[in-house]
């Protein structure tokens, strides 16, 4: 058995932000991260907002800005916004910022999964390649993601999800905004372009209790941009994955375990924007557990959670009722209507003004 002060699991954006923060508070850290490679496969559309510019100065990172985004409603009309951001390399991104935590002190495990958790003792198991290894801890930092296996083994419900299928491929023209197309295709989710450079992210996400198939809408959507010419036919790269809808955990820490980012439920339910969120309370975590082993501060995760809620809740609170309005109207007429998809979505007004059911 080998014993640590902070165990962080998962090595994403929000636990390697963990990590870096304890680590340079002085703790002992140890990161595990099941994939082999930090970062990848990369299940992300690649987009951060403005303020997080700060983490893209590593080489290779950013990729190029974008300047707006170009909502297209069912009607074919399209609204234009103001949506400033960069499109990062995620992996490089990741690696960077877990590299950072390395630098600090922190110990990364790659290709390292946790296997068993008894809570009541703060005794991890991990198993690498083929061996199995005990970590006793003092704080536990929960960084790994929508199907996270801390909660799943603390007995914590499962958070709602959709499931989302995203293609690389080329971009025949340089191209500055996001454009997201909101239809009843996409029930549950939207479809989304992202640019970057030579290529570009096509991609979309939906809730599988309202359509099964996500690849037959996406390639219809692709083959649609192909003969505008705006894409190539190519396919470089394909990936999916999980996005958290269903909003903030009930506690975001239980006992001596914290949980950050897409495993805490801080993911946006109606953009499904995580990255930032991540490293806020990744960072947040990481100082608390700092407060509460060096200072002997009781309230340190009460403190973090309460900074969280006072961070996030609101806007994600809103983005729930907007999921469980739209849910209403999935596969129905109403659902076609431009009127209805706007209540749905950040670019419009609607959006922000009350609901009446």
């Amino acid at each position: 058995m080998i014993r640590t002060q902070v165990l962080v699991v998962g090595l994403g954006p929000g636990g390697g932000s963990a990590a870096r923060v304890a680590a340079l508070a002085g703790l002992d850290v140890i990161a595990i991260e099941r994939n082999r490679e930090i970062g990848e496969p990369v299940q992300c559309a690649e987009f951060i907002p403005m303020p997080m510019g700060a983490y893209t100065k590593s080489d290779g990172v950013l990729l190029q800005k974008i300047t707006g985004m170009k909502s297209i409603l069912p009607s074919g009309e399209e609204h234009e916004s103001e949506f400033p951001g960069y499109m990062i390399n995620r992996a490089l991104f990741d690696q960077a910022i877990a590299r950072e935590a390395g630098s600090e002190g922190a110990q990364l495990m790659p290709n390292t999964r946790l296997v068993g958790l008894d809570a009541k003792n703060n005794i991890a198991t991990v198993k690498s390649e083929n061996e199995e290894l005990k970590i006793g801890f003092e704080v536990l930092i929960a960084a790994d993601g929508p199907h996270s296996t801390v909660a799943s083994l603390l007995g914590l419900p499962a958070l709602k999800i959709v499931q989302t299928r995203q293609y690389t491929v080329p971009l025949k023209r340089p191209y500055m905004d996001t454009d997201i197309w909101l239809s009843d295709k996409y029930p549950g989710g939207y479809a989304w372009l992202f640019p970057k450079g030579e290529y570009a992210n096509l991609g979309l996400g939906l809730d599988k209790r309202f359509a099964d198939n996500l690849k037959e809408p996406l390639d219809e959507l692709h083959r649609q941009l192909v003969s505008d010419g705006l894409l190539g036919e190519q396919i470089i790269y394909r990936t999916g994955g999980a996005i958290p809808v269903g909003g903030l955990r009930d506690a975001l820490y239980t006992g001596k375990t914290l949980f950050v980012g897409d495993a805490a439920g801080l993911t946006h339910p109606i953009t499904g924007g995580g990255i930032s969120a991540a490293i806020v309370s990744g960072e947040r975590a990481g100082q608390a557990a700092a407060d509460f082993l060096l200072e002997d501060d009781e309230n340190a995760f009460p403190d973090y959670e309460e900074d969280m809620r006072d961070q996030f809740e609101t806007a994600i609170r809103r983005a729930v009722e907007r999921r469980m309005y739209l849910e209403q109207y999935w596969g129905s007429m109403e659902a076609n209507q431009d009127e209805m998809m706007r209540r749905g979505w950040i670019a419009f007004e609607e959006y922000f003004t009350p609901l009446h059911h």
